[in-house]
C-alpha cells in the first residue's frame, strides 16, 4: 500500500520505518542539489513589450508581397490611362520646300526656252484620332502653299492655294458598338479591380499569419513560465523531502524521485525556451523590415490579453458573409467578366465591315496677276493669219478678225496675297462634299469564329472553377466555425481541469504533510497540474488562432482589426 493508515497504529508504523531507514546500511547517499539555471537566449540583449495591433501594423508595413501588390495596383491605374491614350488626338505637320525644273519640248508647255521652273513652299498641319463613341475616326487637315512658276500661261504668280478638309469614317456594323480600343479600356478597368482584390486577399493573409504568430509567441512565453514554475514546485518538494530524510521520516530514495522529477522538468524548460526562440524569430521575420533592425536583439513580450469569448455569427450569416466578401470569389467574378469582354470582341470581329465615309472640304486661292504681253496660243497662229489676210486682200475682202482664246483678266476674288486666300476659306466659296459607304464581306472568317468559340469554352471553365471555389469556401467556413466553437469549449474544459488539478495538488500536499500520502503521489499530482496549466495556455492560444482563421474564412479580418486600405 502507498498510503500509511492514520491513528496509533500508523504512528507505530512510522517509528518502525524510521528505525529501518536508520539501520539500513544500503540506503544511498542524498544526491547533490542541482538548481535550475536558465541560460540567456542567443542574441537577446533586452526586451520590449509589443501589442497585437503593433504586430499587425508592422507586418503590413514591411511585407514584401504587399509592397509588390501595391506596385501592381499603381500599374493597373497607369494601364487604364494607357488604354484611354488610344483616344488621344494626334497632331502632325507635313511641311516642305520644293523646286522643280522640267524640260518642255512643246510651246504648249508654257516655256519658250524649253525649261519650266516651278517652286513651292507647303505646310499641311493635321489632327486625327479615334472617337470614343461608336468607334469612328476623324482627320482634319489644313493645307496652304506658296507656288511660283515661270510658265507663260500662268495668270497668278506667285499664287497661294489653301484648303481645309475633314474626313470622317463611321462603322455601321463591325466596331460600332464595341471594338478593340474600348475592349482595352474596359479590360484595364477590370484588371484594376482584380489587383485591388488580390491586394485585399494578401492583406488578409498577412494579417492572419501575424495574428497566429503572435499567439504562438504568447503561448511559448506562458509555457516557459509553466515549465519554470514546475521546476520551482519540484525544488520545493525536494527541500521538504531532504528535511524529512534528515529527520528520519523519509528514505533517501524519495529525494532521488524528486531529483528525477526536477531533471525532467529542467529538460522541459530548455525545450520550451527553444520553442520560444523559434516562435519569436518567426514573428520577427514577419514584422521587421531589415536584418539591421534593433528588435532582432530584443525579446518581444506580448502584452495583448487573449480574447476568451470571441464573437461568432451563425452558420448562415457566416456563409453569407464569406460568399459576399471573399476576395477569391470577387477575383473569379472579375475573370468571368473579362472573359465576357473577350467573347464580345470575338463576336464583333466576326461581323462584316461596313463603314460610312464622309469628306468635307473648302478651298481658297489668291495670287498676284501676271501682265501678259502676248498670248502664246495667238502667237502660234500669227503666220497663218498673215497669209489669210493677204488672200482676203487680193479678193477685195476685209482682213480676218483677230483670234481670241478668252480674256486673260483674273477675277477680282483671286487677286491678293495669302490673307485673300484665307478669306476664300472663310467664305466657303469653293466647297467639296463626298459621302459614301465601304463594304468588306469576308467569305470565311475562321480566325474570328475560332476565337469566339474559345471564349465561350473559357467562360464555361471559369464558371466551373467558380462553383468549385464556392464549394471550398463552404467547407472552409464550416471547418473554421467548428474549430472556433471547439476551441472555446476546449478552453473552458482546460480552465476547469487546471482548477481541479490545483485543488488535487493542494489536497495531496496536505495529505503528504499529514503522513497519509507518498512522494510518488505528490509528484504525480504535480505533473498533472503542470500539464493542465500547459494545456490551458495552449487552449488560449488555439482559441486566438481559431478566431483569426475564422475571420479569414469569412473575410472579416480587415474589419475586425480596423485595417484601412488606401
Amino acid at each position: 500500500m502507498n498510503r500509511i493508515p492514520g491513528g496509533a497504529g500508523g504512528f507505530a508504523c512510522l517509528l518502525f520505518v524510521q528505525v529501518l531507514h536508520a539501520q539500513d546500511p544500503a540506503s544511498p547517499a542524498l544526491p547533490p542539489r542541482e538548481p535550475l539555471q536558465v541560460p540567456a537566449r542567443i542574441g537577446v540583449l533586452g526586451q520590449t513589450s509589443i501589442s497585437l495591433a503593433e504586430v499587425i501594423q508592422r507586418a503590413l508595413a514591411n511585407n514584401r508581397d504587399l509592397a509588390v501588390s501595391q506596385i501592381l495596383r499603381k500599374e493597373a491605374v497607369l494601364n487604364i490611362q494607357g488604354a484611354k491614350g488610344y483616344y488621344d488626338p494626334n497632331l502632325g505637320v507635313n511641311a516642305f520646300r520644293n523646286k522643280t525644273v522640267s524640260p518642255v519640248s512643246s510651246v504648249l508647255g508654257g516655256s519658250a526656252d524649253g525649261r519650266l521652273t516651278q517652286k513651292e513652299l507647303l505646310a499641311d498641319p493635321e489632327i486625327n484620332g479615334l472617337s470614343p463613341f461608336l468607334g469612328g475616326t476623324y482627320k482634319l487637315d489644313f493645307s496652304s502653299a506658296r507656288q511660283f512658276t515661270d510658265s507663260e500661261f500662268a495668270t497668278l504668280n506667285p499664287q497661294f492655294p489653301t484648303s481645309l478638309n475633314l474626313n470622317l469614317t463611321q462603322p455601321l456594323w463591325r466596331g460600332m458598338r464595341f471594338d478593340a480600343n474600348r475592349y482595352r479600356v474596359q479590360v484595364a478597368r477590370k484588371n484594376q479591380k482584380l489587383t485591388d482584390e488580390q491586394f485585399r486577399q494578401r492583406v488578409i493573409e498577412v494579417t492572419t499569419q501575424a495574428i497566429q504568430a503572435y499567439w504562438e509567441l504568447s503561448f511559448a512565453y506562458r509555457n516557459l513560465s509553466v515549465q519554470i514554475e514546475a521546476v520551482r514546485l519540484a525544488e520545493q518538494q525536494d527541500s521538504s523531502n531532504r528535511r524529512q530524510v534528515e529527520q528520519g521520516l523519509l528514505a533517501p530514495a524519495d529525494v532521488i524521485q524528486t531529483q528525477t522529477q526536477i531533471a525532467t522538468y529542467q529538460q522541459n524548460v530548455f525545450t520550451a525556451q527553444d520553442a520560444l526562440t523559434r516562435a519569436e524569430n518567426n514573428l520577427k521575420a514577419l514584422i521587421l523590415a531589415t536584418r539591421e533592425d534593433l528588435l532582432w536583439g530584443a525579446a518581444l513580450i506580448p502584452e495583448t490579453p487573449p480574447d476568451t469569448r470571441p464573437a461568432a455569427p451563425s452558420l448562415d450569416d457566416a456563409l453569407h458573409q464569406a460568399l459576399a466578401a471573399r476576395p477569391e470569389l470577387a477575383q473569379s467574378a472579375i475573370n468571368i467578366e473579362i472573359n465576357k469582354l473577350d467573347a464580345k470582341l470575338s463576336h464583333e470581329l466576326a461581323k462584316p465591315q461596313v463603314d460610312a465615309q464622309a469628306t468635307l472640304g473648302i478651298q481658297g486661292l489668291a495670287g498676284r496677276p501676271v501682265v501678259a504681253t502676248s498670248n502664246p496660243f495667238s502667237a502660234a497662229f500669227t503666220p497663218l493669219i498673215t497669209d489669210l489676210d493677204e488672200l482676203l486682200a487680193l479678193s477685195g475682202l476685209p482682213p480676218a478678225p483677230p483670234i481670241s482664246f478668252g480674256s486673260t483678266a483674273v477675277p477680282p476674288m483671286f487677286v491678293g496675297g495669302y490673307g485673300k486666300s484665307l478669306e476664300g476659306l472663310k467664305n466657303g466659296t469653293f466647297p467639296t462634299a463626298q459621302v459614301g459607304v465601304q463594304f468588306n464581306f469576308p467569305i470565311r472568317n475562321r480566325t474570328a469564329e475560332a476565337n469566339q468559340a474559345v471564349s465561350i469554352l473559357e467562360g464555361k471553365r471559369l464558371q466551373t472553377q467558380r462553383d468549385q471555389l464556392a464549394m471550398s469556401i463552404e467547407a472552409d467556413v464550416r471547418n473554421t466555425l467548428q474549430a472556433l466553437e471547439s476551441s472555446r469549449a476546449r478552453l473552458a474544459a482546460a480552465v476547469l481541469a487546471r482548477k481541479s488539478a490545483d485543488d488535487q495538488y493542494a489536497s495531496e500536499q496536505r495529505q503528504f504533510q499529514a503522513g497519509t500520502s507518498s512522494v510518488f503521489l505528490v509528484l504525480q499530482r504535480q505533473t498533472d497540474l503542470i500539464n493542465a496549466r500547459s494545456r490551458e495556455a495552449r487552449a488560449e492560444a488555439d482559441l486566438g488562432i481559431a478566431a483569426a482563421d475564422f475571420d479569414r474564412a469569412t473575410a472579416r479580418t480587415i474589419a475586425t482589426q480596423n485595417i484601412s486600405i488606401q
